[in-house]
């Protein structure tokens, strides 16, 4: 379960290089799988992957400095062979890159320029990367060797010097395994696991081990059936597990939230953490969404869309195209487009096609002329006739 390994040694694949413990004393395991466990990390992971995943691929070329787009050849369309399309594929990569800076796969197909055209992506839990005097050597997956020309290596959070991405699940380890040990611990409480859930005592004399076992098998066989247990006036029954139920659970676990969205470049607001202190607020949603995207998610785009523009020959470049993240509410819309058509920067028609809807007819342009007056139609009148310059040649 490495990724990296250097001069014989082997060090953890999606946990932090080099290596360092994860584990305490009392605590609990942190792994990228029992990290999943945090509803915190689980959210930040989610949210990355859905938004990412989903944004349009679009291939571009510049011809006379305009950004034409260009037909997308099957690695983009379905990256994973005929049962993998782009988004499955872009989700399951973004998500391994955010857990642990790296996403594998193996090109099993090359396209007629010698392009990849199939990328099976692996669990980054089973690659070893073997690097030989500072060199990049192999790739070991499972039990296989392959050589660096039929793998598929995409990076984020990379350090000078190192041939793979650092993993945030390991760095956020102590925060993770709080939050982790606290869950653990009431589990436990809860279910009578870390300490007794009553105490039952006799104030009048001093019991010996027989006579208190026989007590407890009596009072557990009475109340197991929700019957009744008879005693004298000298025992005092004292329910002690719901003590532990304390605010400083609550706290912890509330902090742990709000750290582990540090780690995973989420804002915590967008995973429900509970706020504290000043807060920031948005006019729109529209804003809410395009802080999200310069301020998180822009630096992981255009790493991915350089990442995938290698997948394509020059000059052609993949983008992203984020504007569903900033789609605004019908009313900032319709605004927006009314000022960019007066503004003379989109044409009407151009209006329509962003708005899913068909040119207009002429019934509809004759319709405008008699609720608004000739010539005020959404079209582009004939423009006059130019007078012929005398002796020039028609």
């Amino acid at each position: 379960m490495s990724l990296f390994s250097r001069r014989g040694a082997t060090q953890s694949a999606d946990q932090l290089i080099p290596s360092r413990p994860v584990q305490r004393a009392g605590g609990v395991s942190v792994t990228p799988d029992t990290a999943l466990r945090n509803s915190a990390v689980w959210a930040c992971l989610r949210l990355r992957a859905n938004l990412i995943s989903t944004m349009p691929v679009d291939l571009y070329r510049r011809v006379g400095g305009i950004q034409v787009e260009v037909p997308k050849p099957p690695v983009l369309v379905n990256p994973g062979g005929e049962r993998v399309d782009i988004v499955e594929w872009l989700y399951s990569s973004q998500f391994d890159l955010d857990r642990s800076g790296n996403a594998v796969g193996i090109i099993t197909a090359l396209d007629g320029l010698g392009f990849p055209a199939v990328i099976e992506l692996v669990p980054i839990a089973e690659v070893t990367v073997k690097v030989r005097k500072g060199k990049l050597h192999k790739y070991r997956i499972g039990s296989e060797e392959f050589d660096p020309s039929r793998i598929w290596h995409e990076k984020q959070y990379t350090m000078s010097g190192l041939h793979v991405g650092l993993s945030p699940v390991a760095f956020a380890a102590w925060s993770i395994g709080e939050y982790l040990s606290i869950q653990q611990f009431a589990l436990d409480w809860f279910s009578n696991g870390a300490v007794p859930s009553a105490h039952l005592k006799n104030t009048a004399k001093t019991i010996d081990p027989d006579a208190a076992e026989e007590t407890k098998r009596r009072f557990k066989a009475a109340t197991a059936g929700q019957d009744l247990f008879v005693t004298g006036q000298d025992w005092e029954y004292k329910m002690i597990q719901a003590e532990a139920a304390g605010q400083d659970w609550i706290e912890g676990k509330r902090f742990g939230i709000s750290d582990v969205a540090r780690f995973f470049d989420v804002p915590g607001d967008m995973i429900d953490a509970a706020a504290s202190g000043s807060s920031v607020t948005y006019a729109s949603i529209t804003q809410r969404n395009l802080q999200l995207l310069i301020m998180h998610l822009g630096p992981a785009i255009v790493r991915r869309e350089n990442a995938l523009s290698r997948l394509t020959s020059r000059p052609r470049f993949v983008k992203l195209n984020s504007d569903a993240l900033l789609r605004m509410d019908p009313l900032a819309r319709a605004q927006m487009l009314a000022g960019q058509i007066t503004s003379r920067q989109l044409a009407p028609s151009e209006a329509r096609e962003l708005e899913d809807r068909a040119p207009f007819t002429e019934s509809q342009l004759a319709e405008f002329d008699r609720l608004f007056g000739k010539g005020t139609s959404p079209t582009p009148q004939p423009a006059t006739p130019v007078p012929a310059t005398p002796g020039a040649t028609p």
